[in-house]
């Protein structure tokens, strides 16, 4: 009987003692795991939760100023994301995208531009709207009131390539007002338009309101009324040849977010 309680005493104390030892070994192994996946969490994620990437945006040149303000804005919003933005006209944009460049979003000022790339991006989302305006010299030295004047052909008078969505919807307003217009130029993007004109080179050109808010020390804006006006929208996408499809449709996302937004319509943008 005494043998019986005392080997069942040792086996107890042996139990014990195991079970001890155990206990901290599987405390460590939890731990390790934790921090393991906490720091793969880090390492792939911001803070916000999109995933981290450096990420390159294909975006119409009207939209450098704002995009280049709302990159840093989503850089310090996602620690550990880079956006680099490669501007150009949209028809530029779209040559690149069929021949493969390496990017990861798209943004161009027209639906016809998107519309034509739809085997290569994601589905896109508007993001926001512009109008035309005539850019003159400061001062608006040649008198120039609307549309009509600049048929006068002694005025320089430049214009976007029609292939060019600012091109395009010039040649809309003017046709549509039986205006004949003979530019002296035809530029590829809308900032060659605004540079010619804040560089004397022209007296005037057609570009988007928000382009000649940039530079408002250079040129004057006139206003075309909004019956003869046209309406650019931008759509925005992924690109499906993107290396970093989750952390490029996150960009892409917040492109429409109350703090994106803002920074759209401050930088003279309409909402989509």
């Amino acid at each position: 009987m005494s043998f019986t309680l005392s080997t069942a005493i040792r086996r107890a104390a042996a139990t014990a003692f195991t079970a001890a030892l155990l206990v901290p070994l599987t405390a460590c192994g939890g731990d390790d795991g934790d921090a393991d996946t906490g720091a793969k969490a880090t390492e792939s994620s911001t803070a916000t939760g999109a995933p981290k990437a450096d990420l390159t945006v294909l975006a119409a040149s009207s939209l450098t100023d704002v995009f280049e303000t709302a990159g840093a804005a989503y850089e310090k919003q996602n620690p550990g994301t880079k956006v680099t933005f490669s501007f150009a006209g949209s028809q530029e944009l779209a040559a690149q995208v069929q021949q493969g460049a390496p990017a990861d979003a798209l943004v161009t000022a027209d639906t016809k531009t998107m519309d034509g790339l739809k085997g290569e991006t994601g589905t896109p989302t508007v993001i926001a709207k512009n109008r035309l305006v005539i850019a003159t010299g400061e001062g608006n030295p040649e008198k120039i009131e609307n549309l009509k004047d600049l048929a006068d052909t002694t005025l320089k008078v430049v214009l976007a390539a029609p292939e060019v969505p600012v091109g395009r919807y010039s040649e809309q307003v003017l046709e549509a007002q039986k205006i004949d217009v003979k530019p002296v130029s035809e530029e590829p993007n809308v900032r060659a338009v605004l540079s010619k004109v804040e560089l004397g080179e022209a007296d005037a050109g057609i570009v988007y309101k928000t382009d000649a808010a940039t530079a408002t020390d250079k040129v004057d804006a006139i206003e075309i009324p909004d019956a003869q006006n046209a309406v650019a929208e931008y759509p925005a996408a992924t690109l499906k040849t993107s290396e970093h499809t989750e952390a490029a449709a996150a960009f892409v996302a917040w492109l429409s977010t109350p703090e994106a937004q803002k920074l759209l319509q401050d930088a003279g943008f309409q909402q989509p």
